[in-house]
């Protein structure tokens, strides 16, 4: 066994540069916020959409921008609204009379990197339209179906502060979302440097892509090798299933918890925690990863009670206490 992951640990290390090129080109763009970089590129990693919450002025949209101009993909921004339809997005049929015939006419959403901004302020039908792309990565229009460019994926923003105008997300697609983070303000040091770097008008940087769609790939690959020990497998299941049933692990959470996390979230933990030992250069993974991927996967498949809500918990705080409570391997 130690010989095999000595073997991959080359492979890692082989695979892992372009993690570094990202880093430091989209700092040149990005002040701080490595949270955020690094979770977009686990996503990159994983195969898996991320849901990027925050108030405006973080960075977000900036972020997955500077992101999209780093890789040599297909990118496409959705700016969504209240008066936007699915054809918009999807794509639809276009009746020619001179062959009396139908064509299709593609809409963004065939693209590699797709921005959904502000992605709460479109109806439900139009959230709906996207659940086939995120879950099978294919579109149907009128009777034929369509395949989507690998790799896909869709990085989304919403506003947490401002409920006028928004609908809420339907839970079906929230589970459909790998990540999702909470975006916070910088600290002082790091905002000193935003000021002295952007506090100019004119100014722009000039990027080029650094990182093609095989290199995406060829470490997806890696990714899928990590090795994952069997107590690591049970740590990530306790975890899952203590989301579901607390009392059986010992945890006093009361009527806390409405639904735990679904069976998608266990293969989006996996996942996570084997893509971000790929992060740390390393090819097996430890129970640090499992906690540090954790509250991304878990925050938006874990649905609290209104009794926690008078109580002023919420998800993170839920997942924190089990994440204490349960033994580590």
């Amino acid at each position: 066994m130690t010989n095999q992951i000595d073997v991959l640990q080359e492979r890692v290390s082989e695979e892992h540069g372009f993690v570094g090129k990202l880093r430091t080109e989209m700092a040149r763009v990005v002040v701080g916020q490595s949270y955020l970089v690094d979770r977009l590129i686990l996503g990159l990693l994983c195969d898996g959409h991320v849901l990027l919450e925050g108030v405006p002025g973080l960075a977000k949209t900036l972020s997955v921008k500077t992101l999209a101009s780093l890789l040599d993909t297909q990118f496409q921004r959705l700016q969504f609204t209240p008066d936007l339809l699915p054809a918009d997005v999807l794509g639809t049929l276009i009746y020619n009379p001179k062959d009396g015939d139908f064509s299709i006419r593609k809409g963004p959403i065939f693209s590699n990197l797709i921005l959904a901004d502000e992605i709460n302020r479109a109806p439900a039908k139009v959230q709906s339209a996207l659940l086939e792309a995120m879950q099978e990565r294919q579109v149907t229009i009128g009777d034929t179906t369509y395949p989507l460019p690998d790799p896909f994926l869709v990085l989304a923003t919403e506003n947490p502060i401002e409920q006028e105008g928004t609908y809420p997300l339907p839970e079906a697609q929230v589970d459909r979302f790998m990540f999702k983070l909470r975006i916070g303000y910088p600290d002082i040091k790091e905002e000193r440097l935003i000021m002295e770097q952007h506090a100019t008008t004119g100014k722009k940087e000039t990027l080029s892509p650094v990182v093609s769609p095989d290199d995406i790939l060829r470490a997806r690959k890696v990714v899928n090798q990590i090795y994952l020990d069997e107590k690591i497998k049970d740590y990530i299941l306790s975890i899952i299933f203590a989301t579901r049933d607390p009392a059986a692990y010992g945890l006093d959470m009361g009527d806390y918890l409405r639904f735990g996390a679904s069976p998608r979230a266990t293969i989006s933990l996996a996942l996570a925690a084997r893509a971000h030992a790929f992060l740390q250069n390393r090819a097996y993974v430890t129970p640090q990863d499992v906690k540090t991927m954790a509250p991304d996967v878990l925050r938006h498949r874990v649905l609290v009670s209104y009794e926690a809500e008078a109580e002023e918990k919420d998800s993170d705080s839920l997942i924190a206490d089990i994440l204490k409570a349960l033994p580590v391997p």
